[in-house]
């Protein structure tokens, strides 16, 4: 069983992303892990880049296959990819809108470190919003070369790692052109924070502030 804190079950999880395949690719381990776990946690995502078109269809079906047996809330808007910085406000409201109508257990979503300017800038948003909730930031392999040293791991199990990449294989064909996107960069990370935290694979996320509770 997943658990946070003080013997705390996740039954909630947040996950947000600038663009369509930013979650699946930082956190779809996790995601898998959590939900084959915890059948039913609910997963409330937002992407803000590629409703309406090819990209949100292709979300659609693959965070469904990553989030097996959850209840998925997903919402993807139309903001303009790689201009996030100029709809700040409209960027805020989503996120706003979203932590309004749920409480959860752990947000996964961009690191604040990242050289993408769409995923810093909600990186930086989204602890306006969840100020008292565990933010995990998840990492993106990418040619901006901005792989940092993370301070927290989920570690994945060798079926789970080989599945995440399967689905990622599977799900955005839109992507495949890309010369990082494919089973050996993926699997090659997931090895690499594996080896970091003692595990045969694992994702790594950033964690800027957190609060313990040793009491109990």
């Amino acid at each position: 069983m997943i658990r946070l804190g003080a013997g705390r079950p996740v039954e909630r999880v947040v996950a947000v992303g600038a663009h369509c395949d930013d979650v699946a690719i930082g956190a779809g381990g996790t995601l898998l892990t959590v939900c084959r776990a915890r059948p039913g946690v609910r997963v409330d995502a937002l992407v803000l880049t590629g409703g309406g078109g090819e990209r949100e269809q292709e979300e659609r079906a693959a965070l469904a296959a990553f989030c097996p047996d959850a209840d998925l809330r997903l919402t993807v808007l139309k903001l303009p990819d790689g201009r996030l910085p100029a709809y700040w406000d409209e960027a805020k409201a989503a996120v706003e809108e979203l932590r309004a109508g749920t409480e959860p257990d752990v947000v996964l979503a961009p690191r604040t470190a990242d050289a993408h300017q769409d995923h810093r800038g909600l990186a930086r948003l989204v602890p306006t919003a969840f100020r008292d909730h565990l933010v995990l930031g998840y990492e993106i392999v990418k040619w901006d070369a901005d792989l940092g040293r993370p301070t927290a791991y989920q570690p994945l199990t060798a079926e789970i790692a080989e599945e995440k990449v399967r689905l990622l294989q599977e799900h955005y064909p839109s992507q495949r052109h890309r010369p990082w996107y494919d089973r050996e960069a993926f699997l090659g990370l997931a090895r690499i924070r594996g080896i970091e935290c003692q595990a045969r694979y694992a994702e790594a996320f950033d964690v800027t502030k957190l609060t313990l509770d040793l009491g109990e």
